[in-house]
């Protein structure tokens, strides 16, 4: 292990790197495009760095980036950062590439992932048209496997299944071809460095104020009673609390937070934002949601609130767990300072990003949801639902679609509606097959407000 020092060209920023010596050219092509940038590297690994060396290279920098997640993820078990920390994620171009790759070079029967998120490459294959496949993988976020458990994990589906391992650690990948097993050691490509050293200039320029910002969040375990239904004792009820309360621990250590138990199923944890947009990646990944369900085999939610206060975030945060709660759980929204809303969160959020404003003030139209049964904080988040798809005129078969419910429940939902003048009625649509034409409504409530 060393630390190294580019020439000082005039750059502003102190950048620490920490990185195997075989992506350092790579890094340093990126590095090109940031001239305040100056950066010192520290060429270490998981099975390599010492708490000694990133206090070394953290005395000397504003900001690090960690290229491989389990050097980055080893490092927060030994040292507590005072700096901004980032990671490169093997979710991007990079992935893309390795898979590729493995698809001209192989017939994919099964795959044996270790480091990389699962769910990343079956959108992938799927988008690749590769579909015939198995696969086993081991959980990037575990911190109790070893190196030499991770290389008996992918020797043994090798073994057994004729697996391609997929790691995104060099160390295994070399240790893999030496066993004779086929790999691809997924590393990031040109597009994925500038993406992260984009976030490393963001954490340490505009974002100051903000990164200081209270988060105040609450986690709660859906249907609890019944999630403890399989469990026969008293004694194996109270094993199953304290291993959901060692995960919380775990999850709060990656937020550099303070977690709270707050009784039975419920925890809560106080991070700030910065920290929180760095480990969230701005809000679009919570691998605790993933993580809860296929170790423990339940589901959470999660509310998390902003605030200028512990007080307004904490009420921030109480509102958020009931938009999670009220979606049917297994997610995470968000209400920032100025009651906006964004979610919900989980592990692939592409097709269900959504933001909204609860802070509806139009008493009229506040007084009309209730007559109808909803609630402002529903009727808002059925607001940006609808306005997403840029479609304003429904039949009940096609809200029902929209909304993720069933036809009958569309129909007694519109009907409620109408009676509180929250719709029209402005045509029928005709059909082909025997019946009666389909009426077709307009939500002219969400056309007031966004007019």
């Amino acid at each position: 292990m060393n630390t190294n020092q580019l020439s000082n060209n005039g750059t502003e920023i102190i950048i620490g790197i920490v990185s195997p010596e075989a992506l350092v050219n790579e890094v340093m092509k990126a590095l090109e495009s940031f001239p305040n940038f100056q950066p010192f590297f520290l060429h270490s690994t998981a099975s390599t760095i010492e708490p000694k060396d990133i206090e070394n290279l953290i005395n000397k920098v504003e900001v690090l980036l960690f290229m491989e997640f389990p050097t980055y993820l080893k490092a927060k078990q030994l040292f507590n950062f005072a700096i901004p920390a980032h990671y490169v994620p093997l979710m991007g171009t990079g992935l893309y590439r390795s898979l590729f790759l493995i698809e001209n070079k192989y017939d994919i029967r099964h795959l044996s992932i270790d480091t990389v998120e699962e769910k990343y490459i079956q959108r992938i294959l799927y988008e690749l048209g590769e579909t015939n496949y198995e696969f086993t993988s081991i959980s990037p976020y575990s911190q109790n496997i070893s190196f030499e458990a991770i290389i008996q994990f992918h020797q043994e589906n090798f073994q057994k299944y004729g697996s391609i391992a997929i790691t995104g650690t060099e160390e295994i990948s070399l240790r893999l071809s030496e066993l004779g097993v086929p790999n691809e050691w997924v590393i990031p490509t040109y597009q994925d460095l500038i993406v992260s050293l984009e976030r490393a200039l963001l954490a340490t320029e505009a974002r100051k104020n903000k990164e200081s910002q209270i988060v105040f969040g609450i986690i709660d375990i859906d249907k609890f009673d019944k999630a403890t239904e399989k469990y026969t004792t008293e004694h194996e009820v109270q094993l199953f609390k304290l291993k959901f309360q060692q995960m919380m621990l775990n999850y709060t250590k990656l937020l550099d937070g303070h977690l709270i138990n707050s009784g039975g199923e419920e925890f809560s944890f106080i991070t700030t934002r910065g920290i929180f947009e760095r480990e969230t990646r701005g809000y679009k990944f919570i691998p605790l949601l993933n993580t809860a369900k296929t170790e423990l085999g339940v589901s959470i939610s999660i509310g998390v609130g902003f605030g200028l206060s512990a007080a307004e975030a904490g009420s921030h945060a109480r509102m958020a767990l009931r938009q999670s709660k009220e979606l049917g759980g297994n997610v995470c929204y968000i209400v920032r300072e100025d009651q906006s809303v964004i979610g919900p969160v989980d592990i692939i959020t592409d097709t269900q990003y959504e933001k909204y404003d609860l802070s509806i003030t139009d008493a009229e139209l506040l007084y009309k949801a209730e007559q109808a049964g909803m609630s402002a904080a529903y009727m808002t988040k059925l607001m940006a639902r609808v306005a997403r798809h840029k479609k304003y005129d429904y039949t009940a078969q096609e809200l029902a679609t929209t909304l993720n419910i069933t036809t009958r429940s569309a129909h007694r939902i519109l009907l409620k509606w109408m009676d509180a003048n929250l719709v029209d009625i402005v045509g029928e649509e005709k059909i082909t097959y025997k019946g009666r034409p389909r009426r077709i409504y307009r939500l002219s409530f969400i056309l007031d407000v966004q007019g």
